[in-house]
């Protein structure tokens, strides 16, 4: 029965999303052999691991004995040599691998025989949908041996139904479109290529059944879906149909929780008489009969075995803070499911209201209307069971609810401290416990200063120590805009400011000294070029070397100063494996926020260089300490380093002792009186716990469990009390304690400011690299400085303007925005001695660092109005930041962080504007806003309908007996199936979950049984009360049973524009639908129903785009849809003229002696008489029906330029325009007779000169033999030829040894071979 159900399985597993199931990967063993025809002469085993290199390998056989293999070095796979396979080696073989956490999972059963046999295959499904009708499904058969033949076999058919012959050792064999006649048993064999007859033993049978074919069951659970363990359970599963066997199974595990109860009611009990722990999940239920064809699966089902209830939520709507007299929507969810819930209030015994289980939903919420001050208190929900269990009911999470004339005051805090240092900004924060509008920051020593927020944070800078002061705040809330609460306590904010530090003086001292030095050495520089002018050439030359290594170090200087800019700071953790004591192994961590790092440096006490680590593929490095000894002791901060850049150093971690933590760092925001204020406490490691001291108390104000490196403590109002110096401690999670050092003290103090101002960016803040951004900040004041923030830090300012009166503003411009730019920008404006609050952030995100996300919407993207849908971001990593943005939308518009790899954005209750493209993006908020790509659009609408999506034919809703067609459902709705519909039929065919906007329905070799009228429609699959509406009526018509009509034009085929033309289709049939069709269109344009055998489309004020390819085609009434041939194309033509003929010359456009040329004249058009026009002729040349016409060049008259034309024989007045000229060229008559006895006489006088030259040359070859033989009486010795010059006259002057070598003749001998 197991082995029956396997296809389905695997389908229910994949069906149900269960892509988190980890499957141990098994390795693969095969046979190679040396013998092809006979393999079991001499075997070879061969493992392969799946997916890593392995040190070991095993070989099992029947499970007892075994063979190890240690190769030399890691490796994917090893052969094992078995050699002959005689009776001592036969028998059942598996391998494993071993893992770092063991032996891996062993293969499948290799079965070795007796020799002469192959081995047995093994046979098993892969399904790619649930087996449901129409879905594909592939069997695979693994035959151990290369080069096999895999053969197929169905029960009760004698031939295989398959085959394939592989290249490696499995084959798979798919069914596609799977349907019931495809159920049966199946086998699977092999056999060699070259020996057909010899076969492998059959596979072990696989029955394939298709489920869907019967109505889902319904599931249910008595007496609860929640119970303790130990108590019994009862799962019921009912269907329509008796006799029937029932099949039980729980997602989690659908092989080992599989049960089935065959029963003669319609309905089987399975019952479960002690429940454990483990028997927690997803149960559903199917039904099948005999033949076992199978139900669609019931509902999933959730079982709860628990001894505890989870814990439910409460929420408040639209704030735990109201005004009398309002309506409150108290909001209780839980995740247990078919369960009811009860409205406690603190004080009283009974429930206020009850929400019973079949209500409850998404929109259904406890409702307390018209509230007064009695109305005030604490509540909580309860899960209400209508059975006994005894489950212990936990501690459920409180909302108090306040009613009041004026919202409580909030409370205001000061980060990192109440008093100012050196160019250092003070951040106020204003806290409260419940979602508010906008937050005020006013400035006692300003009545007109006001600053807005919308998440209470005002930054504060002290230029000049004119941000000193008393601040306190206020806020509004949503449901009443216009009433303001009380204001906070009040906090002050000290200097010092303007004073100058040591730090500060030391940096400006260096820094005038590096200038001084500077203009020293250029100093030195010019006094040697001059001295070089005045001294000798080596003292010259060790002067200018001089010169030249004093250019090279000013230039070594300014480089360094230019290219060692600071990139942003990098963190700095510690993390340890003993977390009771830290110091006994400590490492540290450093991160950097750009990935462009290559290296990080960590220095102790600011100058000792520690180590230096190369960075990973998560921009960070490990600095491991070990057991901390007293050099350990001191203060860390690391940097990254870049090609030629260098970070700021991080947040010093500081270690003071050998088992004491190290020492956290306290911060907050700006103190807000009357406000929320979290003080926040970093401890550097994570795991312990947090302790917040106030002075002048001795025990904690505050203290919270482990919650990572950081924690966070809240003053719910700050007030005058709150004021003081505070100080943080981090201790390990578990008594007894051991404590850290206290960080430095922290001053909180309260003060006034300017409101904030108005900062935005011109574009969307979701920027791709490369793009410009421009920051816009401004404020009603006049005459203000701006200073804009990235990450809390000063990036850019901008002076004060006195020339234009009016409202202040600044713009700040990246030209190119790259990967480190992105961040939390903000601005602040200042006068003289007053700053404003800081602005609300604006997050600048650089996208196309990580790959994109996925946007889904659930329940679907098509939501009814006033309805809510959520937007799920699905990215791939965890712990990012997700933005939801709307297409024509400037600014995202949500943001959620998760600690997942996803994020739910919920759009509540919408409306017909929120229908539109929406896209998601992920990014780093530690990394400087790295984002990804943008997700591809979602588009979302809002409507109670369905918008009727279009039916068409591709290539025409016209097709001919045996052709292909494909029929399209196109709408603008993605992510929707779709249903195709026939007139008349049984069945309809479905595409489910399309991710395209098109369905697809492709009909094959088209017959008569698909002919017919079809439509479409959308076919959600999720619930919904939107109207679905159909598409368009598609008559889809098979042609080629009839004899094929005629088809004419009247008055013809050419038509001027605007006049009237019939298009005559002729039939050979009485009582006949005739079908008008235009090549290009999808579907006819006309049909008519006429009484005789002949349709007349009248088509009237024709236009150009009427021209085209026209045919037609009929069909009987008695049998619709089934069509003639199609008859002759016929093309009209829609023009004022014919179009232009084309002109062409043969052999050539030029003449030759005695030859003539042929033009020929072609037109679009049939039925023509075609003219000939030659320029220079009055009328025209020559007429001719098919287009020919012989041009002679006699007396040189053919020469010219050449143009046809022509006109339709039923339209004698009307002529063409005329074809492009055509020039013939050449000569003719007396001129090429002229011609033609120049070239003669030209030849014979060439011949004659050539002759004589001839003579010439023997001649001279006569005289040669001569001179040979005169050479060689001259000098017998050697046969050479003498040749004799002429003495040369000697110049004057020259000396002479006697007065006759004047006349004396040179004789020069040059030897010539012979």
């Amino acid at each position: 029965m197991l082995q029956t159900f396997t296809i389905l399985l695997f389908c229910i597993r994949m069906s149900l999303g269960m892509t988190s199931i980890v499957i141990d990967p098994q390795p693969e063993l095969w046979i190679e052999s040396n013998y092809p025809q006979a393999p079991w002469e001499n075997i070879t085993l061969w493992c392969r691991s799946p997916s890593q290199l392995s040190s070991k390998f095993l070989l099992l056989k029947d499970k007892t004995q075994m063979t190890w293999i240690h190769p030399s070095h890691k490796t994917f796979q090893v052969s094992f040599l078995l050699g002959a396979l005689t009776e001592s080696n036969a028998g059942l073989y598996r391998c494993c691998y071993w893992k770092e956490t063991g032996w891996s999972k062993p293969s499948k059963i290799l079965e070795l025989e007796a020799p002469g046999q192959l081995p047995k295959p093994i046979f098993w499904i892969q399904a790619e949908t649930p087996p449901l009708p129409g879905c594909n499904v592939n069997i695979l058969c693994h035959g151990w041996l290369q080069d096999l033949v895999f053969m197929l076999f169905k029960e009760g058919y004698a031939e295989p139904v398959d085959y394939q012959v592989p290249t490696g050792t499995m084959a798979i064999f798919s069914i596609d479109n799977l349907t019931p006649e495809d159920e049966g048993v199946y086998i699977c064999r092999t056999h060699i290529q070259m020996l057909p007859t010899l076969w492998s033993e059959p596979s072990n049978p696989l029955k394939l059944v298709v489920a869907g074919l019967y109505p889902k069951p319904t599931l249910t659970a008595h007496p609860g879906p929640i119970m303790a363990p130990g108590e019994s359970l009862n799962l019921r599963c009912q269907g329509p149909i008796y006799g029937m066997t029932f099949a039980l199974m729980r997602v989690e595990d659908l092989e080992k929780s599989f049960y089935h109860k065959k029963t003669i009611k319609n309905e089987a009990y399975f019952f479960f008489r002690s429940l454990k722990i483990q028997d927690t999940g997803h149960y559903l239920c199917f039904y099948y009969d005999g033949s076992y064809r199978g139900s669609l699966l019931s509902d999933v089902l959730k079982i709860w075995v628990t001894d505890t209830f989870p814990k439910t939520w409460l929420l408040a709507r639209p704030s735990p803070v109201v005004q009398m007299g309002q309506n409150v929507s108290l909001r209780c969810r839980g995740p247990v499911d078919g369960v009811g819930l009860a409205l406690y209030k603190k004080g009283e015994d009974k429930p206020l209201q009850f929400l019973d289980a079949t209500s409850i939903d998404d929109n259904t919420s406890f409702i307390l209307n018209n509230v007064t001050y009695s109305d005030t208190g604490i509540y909580s929900c309860h899960y209400l069971l209508t059975w006994k269990t005894s489950i212990r009911m936990p501690s459920h999470n409180i909302v108090e609810l306040m009613i009041v004339d004026k919202p409580p005051k909030p409370s205001l805090s000061a980060w990192p401290s109440t008093v100012f240092k050196l160019g250092k900004a003070i951040t106020l924060q204003c806290r409260v416990s419940h979602p508010v509008l906008e937050f005020s920051l006013e400035w006692e020593e300003r009545e007109t200063f006001q600053k807005f927020s919308e998440d209470g944070d005002f930054i504060i800078s002290n230029v000049d120590g004119k941000g000193t002061g008393t601040y306190s705040c206020s806020y509004r809330i949503e449901t009443q805009p216009n009433i303001w609460s009380h204001r906070s306590e009040p906090l002050k904010l000290m200097g010092p400011a303007g004073y100058l530090t040591w730090n500060y003086i030391l940096n400006e001292a260096i820094r005038l000294s590096l200038l001084m030095q500077l203009v020293a050495l250029l100093l030195v520089v010019l006094w040697i070029r001059w001295k070089c002018r005045r001294l000798r050439i080596r003292e010259a030359w060790l002067l200018g070397t001089a010169q030249g290594v004093t250019m090279l170090f000013i230039v070594t200087a300014l480089l360094c100063c230019e290219i060692v800019m600071p990139t942003p700071k990098p963190e700095l953790w510690a993390e340890t494996n003993f977390p009771l004591a830290p110091w006994k192994n400590l490492t540290l961590w450093c991160r950097s926020p750009t990935g462009s790092t290559k290296e990080f440096v960590l220095l102790k006490d600011g100058t000792g260089w520690i180590a230096t680590r190369p960075a990973t593929e998560q921009v960070r490095a490990a600095f491991p300490l070990g057991a901390l000894t007293q050099s350990h002791v001191g203060s860390y901060h690391c940097h990254s380093w870049e090609e030629m850049a260098v970070s700021e150093p991080s947040e010093a971690l500081e270690l003071v002792g050998t088992d004491i933590l190290p020492k956290p760092v306290i911060s907050a925001s700006l103190p807000i009186r009357g406000k929320e204020l979290q003080i926040r406490c970093k401890g550097w490691l994570a795991g312990m716990g947090f302790a917040l001291y106030k002075e002048g108390k001795k025990e904690p104000v505050q203290q919270l469990g482990a919650v990572g490196r950081e924690a966070f403590f809240t003053i719910k109002r700050m007030e005058d009390k709150d004021e003081g110096n505070y100080s943080c401690r981090t201790h390990t999670e578990k008594r007894p304690f051991k404590w850290s050092e206290p960080s430095e003290p922290l001053e909180l103090v309260i003060k006034e400011m300017y409101p904030k101002p108005f900062f935005k960016t011109w574009a969307s803040p979701v920027v791709t690299p490369g793009a410009r951004v421009t920051f816009n900040c401004s404020t009603p004041h006049q005459h203000m400085s701006f200073i804009l923030y990235k990450d809390g830090s000063e990036i850019a300012s901008s002076d004060r303007s006195w020339a234009s009166p009016g409202a202040s503003a600044a713009h700040f411009l990246i030209l190119s925005v790259g990967i480190g730019d992105g961040g939390n920008y903000s601005c602040r404006y200042y006068d003289f001695s007053i700053w404003s609050e800081p602005s609300d952030p604006v997050e600048l995100v650089v996208t196309e660092f990580y790959p994109k996300p996925t946007l889904l919407a659930q329940p679907g993207p098509v939501v009814f109005p006033g309805k809510n849908v959520t937007l799920r971001c699905q990215g791939n990593f965890q712990g990012m930041r997700f933005a939801l943005l709307q297409e024509g939308a400037q600014v995202p518009l949500q943001f959620q962080s998760a600690s997942g790899n996803s994020a739910d954005f919920l759009l509540h209750t919408v409306g017909a504007e929120d229908s539109g493209n929406y896209s998601c993006i992920y990014y780093e908020t530690t990394m400087s806003n790295r984002g990804s790509y943008l997700s591809m659009p979602l588009m979302i609408w809002v409507t109670d309908t369905f918008p009727k999506p279009w039916l068409f034919a591709e290539p025409s809703s016209v097709v001919p007996m045996g052709q292909n067609v494909t029929l399209w459902c196109q709408g603008p709705v993605h992510g929707v199936g779709y249903i195709l519909h026939k007139e008349g039929g049984a069945t309809s065919m479905q595409l489910w979950g399309s991710t395209s906007n098109d369905g697809v329905f492709p009909i094959t070799n088209m017959s008569a049984a698909s002919m017919g009228r079809y439509s479409c429609c959308y076919h959600p699959d999720w619930t919904s009360s939107i109207k679905i509406q159909p598409s368009n009526t598609l008559e889809l018509i098979v042609t080629g049973l009839l004899p094929k009509p005629s088809l004419l034009a009247q008055p013809g085929p050419m038509v001027a524009p605007g006049e009237n033309v019939t298009l005559q289709c002729q039939g050979e049939l009485p009582d006949s639908t005739f079908v008008l069709l235009k090549k290009g269109t999808q579907e006819p344009l006309e049909q008519q129903k006429p009484s005789g055998y002949r349709a007349d489309f009248w088509m009237p004020a024709v236009r150009g785009e009427d021209s085209g390819i026209y045919s037609c085609v009929y069909y009987l009434d008695s049998a619709p849809f089934a069509a003639s041939y199609h008859s002759d194309s016929l093309e009209i033509w829609v023009t004022d003229k014919p179009p232009k003929p084309y002109l062409s010359a043969w052999p050539s456009t030029m003449f030759k002696l005695g030859k003539d040329i042929t033009l020929q004249c072609r037109g679009p058009l049939p039925g023509v008489e075609f003219v000939l026009e030659h320029d220079g002729e009055e009328a025209p040349q020559q007429f001719s029906e098919d287009g020919d016409f012989v041009i002679n060049n006699v007396e040189g008259k053919g020469i010219g330029n050449y143009s046809c034309s022509y006109r339709l024989q039923a339209y004698p007045d009307i002529w063409s325009e005329p074809s492009d000229p055509l020039e013939l060229v050449g000569a003719a008559g007396p001129l090429a007779q002229e011609c033609t006895v120049g070239n003669i006489v030209r030849s014979t006088l060439i011949v004659v000169v050539v002759v004589a030259l001839g003579v010439v040359l023997a001649v001279e070859w006569k005289k040669w033999p001569r001179l040979r033989t005169r050479g060689s009486e001259a000098d017998g010795r050697d046969q050479t030829i003498a040749l004799e010059e002429c003495n040369q006259e000697e110049e004057p002057g020259t000396p002479t040894n006697s007065g006759s070598s004047s006349s004396q003749r040179i004789s020069m001998e040059l030897p010539v071979p012979i």
